[in-house]
This record gives C-alpha cells, structure tokens and sequence, in this order.
C-alpha cells in the first residue's frame, strides 16, 4: 500500500481494550488549540478505534473518569490560565488506577508556569524539544507536534493554477516583522498575500483577515512559495528566557496539504524532520534570494520537493505516529501493561 492509500485508509492498531479520555480546553482556548486537540483525537482513534477515545471539556473532565473508567487520562494544550485546573481530574484517574499524562502543546511560552502541572501527571509530553529540559521532575520527554491525515492531507494536484509567488499566513508578531521587513526588496516585485492579524499596516499584499482551515488549504493550492516563519512568545517565559526549538505544527500541516514550504531558520531544528530536498531553509535576505531564484519558476522542481515534504509527514509526522510514541513511552515506564 503507498503512502497516499494509507492516509486514505489509516490501520488500527493497537490493544482495543484501552480507553482514553482526551480532555482539555480553557475558558481562552484558541481555534488553533481546539484543532490540534480534534487532530490527536484521531491519533487515538487511529492507534485504539473511535469507540475507545472521548473527549471531554476539562470542567466536566473529573466527572466523566468516574463514569467512563478510562485507562488513560491524556490532558493536552495550555496549562496556564487559572480557569483550566487538572489537579481534580488527575485525583479522580488515580482512584481508578488510570495513567496520567499531559500533552503540553503550548511550550515553552509559558515555562514559568509548569509548575501547575508538573506534581499531578505520571507522565508529561513537551512538544518543545529545549523546553521540555526546564521541567524539575522525571518521566518528561519531548513530542513534536504534527498533521492530521484526516484535517490536513490533501492530494497535490499539479495542474492547479499558482496565482500567488509567496504566501504566509499568521498573526505578525514582531520577529516575523522584521523577517518579512527585510525581505521586502524582494517581495515587492512578486505577487504576494502576507495574511493575519497585525500585517495590514505593510501595504499592498498584507491583509488583517483571519481565514478558516478549507481558506488556508486552498491558499496553499494556489501559492508557489510557503514562507514557514516561527513565532518567538513569552507568556509566562521571563525566567529563562527559553527560545523555541521544534518546529510548530503549521510545518507537518502544510507538507501533509501539499505545500512547497520555504522555512526561516534560526534556532529551529528542522533537519531532524525534514530534509533539505523537502523543506529548503533561509537565513537571510540573500538565501531567500536564492530560494526565489531557484524555485519560483521551475514548477517541476517545486512539485517534486512538495512531494517528499508530503510523503515524509503521512509517514512519520501524524498523530497517529505520535500517539504511538506516547503509548511506547507508557510501556517502557511500565504503566501500561
């Protein structure tokens, strides 16, 4: 079977008699937030079938280990604002004998405040590969983000018409400012759409509007470069300052639709992800240059990279491939059996 027929046709693996419930979700959860949990819930669902995965609020969350009897409580996203409380649902697990763990998809803007978590779960899961390092217990280990077969895999069609050179889409936080500010010789000359909250203030190409998942894959359908740009926060992060290390999950996203991504590099460690004949990176103006001579008119070459970028995500960048190094770790700690 090849890759494209897996992603169409996932195989369930995995011991069924397991049950996990998937909670999450504050009172300031992100549309971004409540997508990644809707992707690891078909990670589960992957690895044990949909009847043995629930997703519940993190307000409702004690109640429903009680009457659903889980073997594992898979807490995920923020643990910073004060309303999103796990300590309760963790006491409840424990009565049962259900493992504990916590996906923390936010790290590390907000480091400073692990310590709301760090005492309750048996296990925790960084998607931060640096930040996973500032946590002062045992059993903590890194998980990269990733795709969605379901939510993110697209086809490539190549016949579609690239009407647009380069295209970003994000809020414009100030370090993708001064990114994009120094490109600007270059991107003047090109038809470009530079997309989220914060950008319209750049001129002509640059839009304020905030767009759904189907608008972004269609962007991403129709744009012959994807600038992958990181973001650089700190919510609750002054104490050591961390800088973020793993790619976030927009970079298995896009590859997993198809896109020819050209990503900004700086302290990201791409490579242990994506090669560089699937993902090319820049540093600087002159790199992009490159890339921009390189790629923009060679429709062929772009479409070959794009490829591997996608073959490489439903192979070894969904969450089905992380669910499955969750449930490795579990049993290597022995709290699975």
């Amino acid at each position: 079977m090849s890759v494209v027929d897996e992603a169409q046709d996932p195989q369930v693996v995995g011991p069924k008699q397991q049950r996990v419930l998937v909670c999450s979700g504050g009172r300031y959860e992100s549309q971004a937030n409540a997508q990644i949990r809707e992707s690891i819930m078909d990670g589960w669902a992957e690895c044990f079938g949909e009847e043995n995965v629930t997703a519940v609020h993190i307000s409702g969350a004690a109640a429903s280990v009680a009457r659903l009897q889980p073997t594992i409580v898979f807490a995920i996203g923020s643990y910073l604002p004060e309303s999103t409380y796990f300590g309760e649902v963790c006491r409840e697990a424990k009565k049962i004998g259900a493992v504990t763990v916590f996906w923390a998809t936010e790290d590390p803007y907000e480091q400073d405040a692990n310590y709301r978590i760090t005492d309750d779960f048996d296990v925790i899961f960084s998607c931060d590969r640096w930040g996973h390092n500032f946590y002062q217990r045992k059993r903590v280990f890194h998980l990269p983000l990733a795709a969605s077969r379901k939510l993110h895999y697209v086809p490539i069609d190549a016949d579609i018409e690239k009407n647009i050179d380069v295209l970003f889409c994000g809020v414009a936080f100030t370090g993708r400012k001064d990114i994009v500010r120094n490109l600007m010789p270059t991107l003047r000359n090109l038809n470009i759409k530079i997309v989220g909250p914060g950008w319209a203030e750049l001129g002509i190409g640059f839009s304020d509007a905030r767009i759904d998942k189907a608008q972004l894959i269609e962007l991403y359908r129709r744009a012959k470069l994807v600038l992958n740009l990181g973001r650089s926060l700190h919510f609750e992060n002054k104490r050591f300052m961390i800088s973020p290390s793993t790619p976030g999950p927009r970079t298995f996203e896009a590859a997993a639709a198809g896109a020819f991504q050209v990503f900004h590099e700086d302290t990201y460690e791409l490579r242990r992800y994506f090669k560089a004949d699937e993902i090319p990176t820049f540093s600087n103006k002159i790199d992009f240059d490159r890339l921009i001579a390189r790629y923009l008119d060679n429709p062929k070459l772009r479409l070959e990279t794009a490829q591997r970028a996608q073959a490489r995500t439903l192979a070894e960048h969904t969450y089905g491939n992380r669910i499955r190094d969750v449930i490795e770790v579990l049993e290597k700690e022995k709290l699975l059996p």
